[in-house]
């Protein structure tokens, strides 16, 4: 009797082996067909902005998902996960319907991961689990602020620009087409270039840039477009006015450069006091401290 309940316990382990087995084979294995697809993507599309490999997994299968996202739960996180994606030049890549998918997929594989590593080590279920909860979004924003950093690092290099072609006698539009054409393609170049293929469709120049605006959110190129904006709806001369806009930014540049470096000290004495410190502190003492528990020994 012991000997047929062995047998069935080794049956059934077996058993659950050989299939946990074939399900991990399986899963792999439609792992290495995506990548291959989302490689040949990229070979077709060698414009293709970059996605992180966990979003490029999950974004294929997002498309089942995104009929969960129409229900009025979803309408806030909707509003602001498109405004992120447009922030971050994705919107020609994935909606913010596949995007909060994407999150949902990311979630329950941290659930699964999470109930096999629980087994052996809780904590390190659950920091798999937060992870592949946070990544995507954290992901997103931080596409944002690197977007809006290069916009506004671009920016008045590009303003100097358009002054001296417009003061060479060029109107606005062909001075924008030039220097596009120049200019090696970065965010900047990507929203400029979307902007003047959408003035070039028929679409009023002044909706145009304000739609850009809308786009970017960033201060500093809002209040460009709106001087700009204004000083065609008044006649003024934009050369004067994109010449002045440029010598603001650039004080704006040097004025944020002073304040970060009036901060550097301040940040600095968290991990001085917290690692240096404590490091001196043992260097120094420590000889010291043995020398005198040697002599009180004796």
């Amino acid at each position: 009797m012991i000997y047929k309940s062995m047998d069935s316990f080794l049956i059934v382990s077996f058993s659950a082996s050989l299939f946990a087995g074939i399900a991990a084979t399986c899963f792999f294995l439609g792992i290495m067909a995506l990548l291959k697809n989302v490689e040949m993507e990229k070979t077709a599309r060698p414009d293709a902005k970059k996605v992180p490999l966990l979003i490029k997994i999950f974004l294929p299968f997002s498309s089942n998902l995104e009929r969960l996202t129409r229900f009025p739960l979803f309408d806030i996180p909707k509003l602001k996960t498109a405004t992120l994606v447009q922030m971050a030049g994705y919107d020609e890549t994935f909606t913010a319907e596949q995007f909060i998918a994407v999150r949902i997929l990311s979630a329950c594989t941290g659930l699964v991961f999470m109930s096999f590593l629980a087994i052996k080590n809780p904590l390190a279920g659950i920091l798999m689990m937060l992870a592949m909860v946070i990544y995507p979004s954290c992901w997103l924003k931080a596409m944002v602020k690197k977007r809006q950093f290069e916009i506004m690092k671009a920016l008045p290099n590009v303003l100097d620009l358009l002054t001296l072609s417009v003061e060479a006698g060029k109107d606005f539009l062909t001075s924008l087409r030039d220097i596009l054409a120049r200019r090696r393609l970065d965010a900047l170049g990507e929203e400029l270039k979307r902007t003047l293929h959408e003035i070039q469709l028929g679409k009023q120049r002044q909706s145009a840039l304000k739609e850009l605006a809308n786009r970017v959110k960033l201060p500093d190129l809002t209040s460009v477009i709106n001087a700009i904006v204004q000083a065609e709806e008044l006649g003024v001369s934009i050369a004067n006015l994109l010449k002045i806009q440029s010598e603001q930014l650039r004080s704006k540049r040097f004025s944020r450069a002073e304040q970060l470096a009036n901060e550097a000290p301040v940040k600095i004495i968290i991990p001085v006091v917290i690692f240096i410190f404590p490091t001196v502190f043992i260097i120094l003492m420590g000889p010291i401290i043995l020398q005198a528990m040697r002599t009180f020994a004796k």
